[in-house]
């Protein structure tokens, strides 16, 4: 019986040991385990920090962009206007001027062979040249230069020109 409760004592002493090998591993793990709690805490609160900033920054770029959206809904408003403005404006000078009857120059002879102004012929070295207003043909004498616009005869030019006359 010594012997039995010699190695029942042995045997309780070994798992004694082996329970508080166990307990220290298992302290050990809790203690790991704790600081990865407090680690992923300061990670949680950095995370809520910069979510809470990131939400201002948005609201402020929301409102800075609402205030810029309603300067530009007020310019094109006034834009609006103005050009509303300058369509009352056109059609009141187009109004004063339907009036204006503008004279018509006399129409060339049907004859293409001689100037409408003072019946020459054409000839080689005489050259012809059509009215842009009138659309006769005349001679170089009896035209006008008029610019990047070409010739014109005299008539019409007077016509268009009084003060030239």
């Amino acid at each position: 019986l010594p012997q039995r409760l010699a190695a029942l004592a042995t045997a309780a002493r070994e798992e004694a040991q082996q329970s508080r090998q166990q307990l220290l591993a298992q302290r050990q793990e809790v203690t790991r385990l704790q600081e990865q709690l407090s680690r992923a805490r300061q990670d949680g609160e950095r995370w809520a920090s910069a979510l809470q900033r990131a939400q201002r920054e948005a609201l402020e770029r929301e409102a800075t962009r609402g205030a810029e959206q309603a300067r530009q809904q007020e310019l094109i408003r006034d834009m609006k206007g103005r050009l509303l403005e300058l369509l009352r404006e056109k059609d009141a000078l187009w109004q004063k001027t339907e009036g204006i009857d503008t004279p018509m120059p006399s129409p060339a002879p049907h004859d293409a062979g001689l100037c409408a102004r003072c019946h020459k012929d054409f000839r080689l070295l005489s050259r012809r040249y059509s009215c842009r207003l009138c659309q006769g043909k005349v001679c170089h004498a009896c035209s006008v230069a008029m610019g990047k616009q070409g010739r014109c005869c005299l008539f019409c030019y007077q016509q268009r020109h009084p003060q030239a006359t």
